[in-house]
């Protein structure tokens, strides 16, 4: 990556006269999360390659080490070797902690639901203050017993594990995580799970536990999964498109900006931010080049240069599909020509922090007119 900065006589910060280069971005967190958990239920061995070095990440990988699960480097970063255990794992010692992540406390109880033991698993306390009887109530319903803070709403959460039923379960709203939990669940059940979604959310789990030998039917939204064991495979995991977003907002908004984003993954359930970039007027300033397919996952390098950009109206079905992008959305948004209306991200106000506030709060610092919404916000 090149830049050429002009000196700043008063020491603040100033814009580089030009933006360039080409670059790799860290490797896709939701693709690595996953690729550890299926690979650590799996039968077999299986080479992951270009995971996240996120501490969520690494998170989801010690609890999966506490349960028993080999996972070793293997020589250049980011590269794991990991020995599945079939889908029973072995009783932890102590209490798991997922940190921060989620991600790894909602998708790990997917997996302890159906454990033929006693498990805690706890995080952080900003992970200890979000939802999760979105995850406890179907878990509940598949005969899982789980126990956790205000009514089962909040973690620390106790999990007893054992036979599971499969259930037909309406999620009440499109969140990747609630529905991979309720599917990692299902792969253990007795009798098939049918998940009925309300709108399109990221399918990375659908994909890989596809490739590993599950069985899935999707139609349309409604996914049906059928009880299977998993075969590990190697897994190349694919640079991540949230952290390449700010590439991409950078590269468009800046006047002088030539930047080439290599090897991207660009599953449709993930490139909103592609769509409402292009809707503001990206157009031939934002390409995708190289399109190809790794591992079952859409891949291609971005090449973006500089461009005007206008303002939209998004909410609806693209939310889901670029929900950790919203606040580098509204960045770009502060450069465009006109209003940006972002509606229907509600769900924003309980990740780890509140990030429509935050995101609010740290632009009205640097000058910008946005507004906070219940559910999103206005940039003028």
């Amino acid at each position: 990556m090149s830049t050429a900065a002009p000196s700043s006589p008063s020491g603040g910060i100033s814009r580089p006269t030009s933006l360039g280069g080409v670059l790799s971005v860290p490797g896709d967190k939701s693709i690595s999360h996953r690729s550890m958990i299926l690979n650590a239920i799996a039968h077999g061995g299986a080479l992951v390659q270009g995971l996240s070095s996120g501490d969520d990440v690494i998170s989801t990988m010690r609890c999966l080490q506490a349960m028993g699960v080999s996972i070793e480097p293997a020589g250049a970063p980011g590269s794991y070797t990991v020995r599945g255990q079939g889908p029973q794992l072995t009783e932890p010692e102590d209490i798991l902690d997922a940190g921060n992540s989620g991600t790894s406390m909602r998708l790990l109880s997917g997996i302890l639901a159906s454990q033929s033991f006693v498990s805690v698993i706890t995080g952080d306390g900003s992970l200890r203050s979000r939802p999760m009887q979105r995850i406890v109530q179907p878990l509940k319903q598949m005969g899982a017993q789980i126990l956790g803070r205000q009514d089962d709403s909040l973690a620390p959460l106790v999990v007893r594990g054992g036979s599971l039923q499969g259930i037909e379960y309406d999620l009440p709203m499109a969140s990747a995580q609630v529905k991979s939990a309720i599917m990692l669940a299902g792969l253990s059940a007795s009798g098939d799970t049918v998940i009925h979604q309300p709108a399109l959310s990221r399918d990375h789990t659908e994909r890989m536990v596809l490739a590993m030998g599950g069985k899935i039917e999707k139609n349309d939204l409604d996914l049906v999964i059928h009880p299977a064991e998993l075969n590990a495979v190697d897994i190349t995991v694919p640079g991540d498109i949230s952290s390449a977003a700010f590439w991409m907002v950078a590269g468009l908004c800046h006047p002088n900006a030539r930047i080439l984003i290599q090897s991207v993954g660009l599953n449709p359930s993930r490139t909103g931010i592609v769509d409402v970039l292009q809707a503001m007027g990206a157009g031939d300033s934002l390409q995708l080049v190289d399109q190809r397919t790794e591992g079952g996952e859409p891949v291609a390098d971005i090449l973006v240069t500089s461009t005007e950009l206008h303002g939209v109206e998004i909410g609806g079905d693209m939310i889901p599909r670029m929900l950790d992008e919203v606040p580098i959305l509204a960045v770009a948004a502060c450069f465009a020509t006109g209003n940006t209306v972002i509606r229907d991200a509600a769900e924003l106000r309980v990740k780890e922090t509140d990030r429509i506030a935050t995101t609010v709060e740290e632009l009205t610092r640097l000058g910008a007119k946005i507004e906070p919404r219940e559910d999103g916000m206005i940039i003028r």
